[in-house]
């Protein structure tokens, strides 16, 4: 490594964070600091299967001292953003300080509740490992404690879930905890009377997977129905009392379990300027994903807002592919910049969207008016979060837990884990 390297941290390990850091890998000029609250890496389109039981945590995720091993440039800080001081070129973490030569945020999303401070409180969110394991010991638990309640309206309650967010993840959850319910709820729990779980989902669009076209809406609309799912669309949940879900059209469902798949906003950090945000509290960017009115700070992925691209003059939509897709450009305009030699400036190359349903079933949007539904559109469903993994363990562990679990229909991951906590 050069003694004049630059120092380029990159503040979150998702899909932007992480190709930027594998983009410039043992490059002499370049010294990378992945900053993360967490020590690993994880795969969010597979957190519902964690959820529900059917792959384990270490299947998604990879802790990031172990990627960067052999890297000579190449370092982790664990820590969380506290505060920007752009004047001073440096960051304040949980864990110190930090100064850098470029300042790159990568730091996706978080969950938006919208202001109800009740669903905030009691709904189960879908955003993070953490969110994931929470929500498979608190569905485990609602099962075992249904099987020994004999008061009718209180067992309909715990067998009752409702569903907010008809996006791909919301979708996903549905689709799978009806198979559950067919496949594994009847024979985990003989107590019960399955035919009493009712699986709702909510959404205040008027149709599912709205950015996909409207065969992949109709598809997933018409599967999830057969599945014994009730869709309820052009409404939205406006609170979460009393073990009630309170609709915007004024209907009632009482439930133990309400899982928030509705909707992201980014975060604000101290120290950037309230001008530096756009729609949704997306930091402002150019062409080359440099946050505009600063210097030297860079933002990719969902945490960015950009305008200059001629297809997307509203913004890219908050997906992996423009994610992966933006840290690996920054990275070689960040090499082009130190060499003097024009920056290439960020045009998003779509490769199409697809979502699974259930087993067999799925939807994939490609480019140029392409459709695939069932099973073709299912096995690139797998074929393609398989080869997304960050590893070949990964892989491999993915791949043995979805054969087991495609030919049993079942899998044996659904164990109540709760660690005591200690400082």
């Amino acid at each position: 490594m050069k003694e004049n390297s630059k120092h380029v941290v990159v503040v979150g390990g998702g899909f932007a964070g992480i190709n930027l850091a594998q983009q410039l890998y043992n490059n002499p000029h370049f010294r990378v600091t992945v900053v993360d609250q967490n020590n690993y890496n994880f795969f969010p389109p597979l957190l519902y299967q964690v959820a529900t039981g059917f792959l384990e945590t270490s299947n998604i995720s990879f802790p990031f001292r172990k990627l960067f091993q052999g890297k000579s440039n190449t370092s982790f800080r664990l820590g969380e953003l506290q505060k920007i001081v752009p004047e001073e070129k440096k960051i304040v973490l949980s864990s110190g300080d930090l100064s850098y030569d470029y300042l790159v945020l990568a730091t996706g999303t978080e969950t938006n509740f919208f202001g109800l401070e009740n669903v905030k409180k009691h709904a189960l969110p879908m955003k993070t490992v953490n969110d994931a394991i929470e929500m498979r010991n608190y569905l485990l638990q609602a099962a075992e404690k249904a099987t020994v309640i004999s008061d009718p309206g209180e067992r309909r309650k715990f067998g009752s879930i409702v569903i907010a967010g008809g996006g791909p993840t919301g979708v996903e959850i549905s689709g799978m905890l009806a198979e559950m319910k067919e496949y594994v709820f009847a024979k985990d729990y003989p107590e019960l009377n399955i035919a009493q779980i009712k699986i709702f989902l909510v959404d205040a669009s008027p149709t599912l997977l709205s950015p996909m076209s409207q065969k992949s809406q109709r598809y997933t609309y018409d599967t999830l129905t057969e599945s014994g799912v009730t869709v309820k669309l052009d409404v939205s949940v406006k609170d979460y009392v009393d073990d009630t879900v309170i609709l915007s059209n004024g209907e009632k469902i009482e439930t133990k379990i309400l899982i928030w798949a509705a909707g992201v906003t980014s975060k604000v950090f101290e120290g950037m300027p309230k001008e530096s945000y756009g729609r949704g509290r997306r930091l402002l960017v150019d062409e080359h994903n440099k946050v505009k009115g600063l210097d030297a700070i860079y933002a990719i992925g969902d945490t960015s807002f950009q305008t200059t691209d001629k297809n997307y003059p509203e913004g890219h939509p908050q997906l992996a592919q423009v994610a992966i897709q933006q840290g690996k450009l920054l990275a070689k305009n960040l090499v082009a910049q130190l060499k003097q030699k024009p920056m290439k400036p960020f045009a998003y190359n779509d490769k199409g969207s697809m979502a699974i349903i259930r087993r067999n079933k799925a939807v994939a949007d490609l480019p140029k008016g392409l459709f695939f539904r069932g099973f073709i559109a299912w096995a690139m469903w797998l074929f393609i979060h398989l080869l997304s993994l960050i590893n070949y363990r990964n892989r491999l562990k993915t791949l043995y837990n979805w054969t087991a679990a495609y030919f049993t229909r079942d899998q044996s991951l659904r164990m109540i884990i709760r660690p005591s906590r200690r400082e």
